[in-house]
């Protein structure tokens, strides 16, 4: 096949597919979800077995190459991939099997949302999950991990009982809150850091049909439809959670709304919604109760994959009157239609009542984070989404709690590592890190370095 020495240096016994360079399938197999990414490795390492990935990870490690590791590569950065070196490839391991009576999923990091759910919700269960279920499993936990179920429920790294990694050593571990504890810990916020999980074990909830809808106004309601938001989240139940939206209908025309869950009943639902139907005549208003996959896939339509993105993003303190000026000002200046500026309203409630040593996740205070979509299909307009980014991020600092959420972030922000796993923890993890991957072969994330 032409895969050249790197693919012969892996022991004999592969189960999956190796592609290099020249190969069939080599541009396929290397494309990620951001169309702005645009790399060239060595050798893709297409694993279906867990000793697929022992001997991959060994290759890079033995031949001092960089590695990256591929779950569903719906990441922002482009991370699951690399110049010239390795890929791990995980989309081959798929397996997902359902204990109903334990309410354990066993699922494979190669895994989506999408694919997750429709196993889970054969059995009318859930965990909580991605906003598009097109994103991989694996890299949305081991970042902590936001959805329309959290509030209720938690993150999704606090459905995590236990996990299988492989270490930079090429080591197979078990972890969890009685085997290899310290590992358990750093893998639910942590990032990619420590190793490949090849299979996560998560706890299941009881999940039915939802209220749940897109509500919208034109973009000249903005100011009092945030106003109208801000007082609306500040006493939500945990059964709600929404997110505000300026963005821009198909045919261009800029508008405002909201899209909202609410776990309840449609009556009950209505009621907390109330004052956003209140605001006036919605010019769209599709809130009604709906299958848990359709809501998970409401939001697939306006993140194709190939589409150039740019995001910032910032966890923000509380939306009042001064916020809400920048927030408009600068949304209404974007440079494409395609831009979408997102206040989430997904934290809180349950996630805020699980303590903030628990797990590595360090931003359990914060209840919004603002998400700057800087979206577009026209390579002339990189510099100018990525101004405006840059800018609207800028301008909201005044009112961010100085975090920021690690799997929104982009490639060019070494200056915020901290800030993305919380001060609290940031130490720790990186004395966890060389224990466990002393030589920081698992870089390509948003890397804590091992403690010297």
């Amino acid at each position: 096949m032409g895969n050249g020495n790197l693919a012969g240096a892996i022991r004999s016994g592969f189960h999956g597919k190796l592609i290099a360079p020249g190969d069939g399938g080599y541009d396929e197999a290397r494309k990620v979800w951001n169309g702005m990414i645009d790399k060239r490795p060595a050798l893709i390492a297409q694993c279906e077995t867990t000793s697929d990935v022992v001997a991959v990870v060994g290759l890079a490690r033995d031949k001092g190459l960089p590695l990256a590791v591929r779950g569903g590569a719906h990441n922002v950065a482009g991370n699951a991939v690399c110049d010239d070196g390795v890929v791990i490839d995980l989309r081959s391991m798929k397996r997902c099997d359902v204990d109903v009576e334990a309410r354990i999923a066993r699922a494979e990091g190669g895994l989506t949302w999408h694919e997750y759910d429709a196993a889970t919700q054969k059995h009318g269960l859930a965990s909580p999950g991605g906003a598009i279920s097109s994103t991989g499993i694996a890299g949305l936990t081991l970042g902590g991990g936001f959805g329309w179920l959290s509030r209720s429920y938690g993150l999704v790294c606090d459905h995590v009982v236990s996990a299988e990694v492989v270490t930079a050593g090429g080591d197979v571990l078990t972890v969890s809150a009685d085997e290899n504890s310290d590992l358990y810990w750093a893998i639910r916020g942590g990032g990619g850091n420590f190793g490949v999980v090849t299979r996560f074990d998560y706890r299941l909830h009881e999940v039915g049909e939802l209220y749940a809808g897109l509500i919208l106004y034109p973009r000249s309601e903005a100011h009092a439809f945030l106003r109208m938001f801000a007082d609306l989240t500040a006493s939500a139940p945990d059964e709600l959670s929404t997110m505000a939206a300026m963005l821009c209908a198909p045919d261009g025309t800029p508008v405002v709304g909201q899209f909202s869950v609410y776990h309840g009943p449609a009556e009950e639902g209505e009621k907390v919604l109330d004052p956003v139907r209140s605001l006036g005549t919605p010019i769209v208003d599709d809130v009604a109760m709906k299958p848990y996959t359709i809501v998970q896939q409401a939001f697939d339509d306006g993140f194709p994959s190939g589409n150039r993105n740019y995001w910032k993003a910032n966890y923000i303190t509380k939306v009042d009157h001064a916020c809400i000026d920048v927030l408009v000002e600068h949304a209404n200046a974007a440079p494409s239609p395609m831009c979408v500026v997102g206040l989430e309203h997904m934290m809180g409630g349950a996630v805020s009542r699980i303590p903030a040593e628990d797990t590595a996740f360090g931003h359990r205070e914060a209840e919004y984070n603002l998400l700057i979509l800087g979206m577009h299909d026209d390579p002339g307009l990189d510099d100018a989404v990525r101004d405006w980014a840059r800018g609207y991020s800028a301008a909201v600092q005044p009112f961010s709690t100085g975090g920021v959420y690690v799997n929104y972030m982009t490639d060019d922000e070494p200056d915020r590592i901290g800030a993305a796993y919380g001060s609290k923890h940031y130490e720790r993890l990186a004395s966890i890190k060389k224990k466990y991957d002393p030589d920081n072969l698992f870089r390509l994330n948003q890397n804590i370095v091992p403690v010297s």
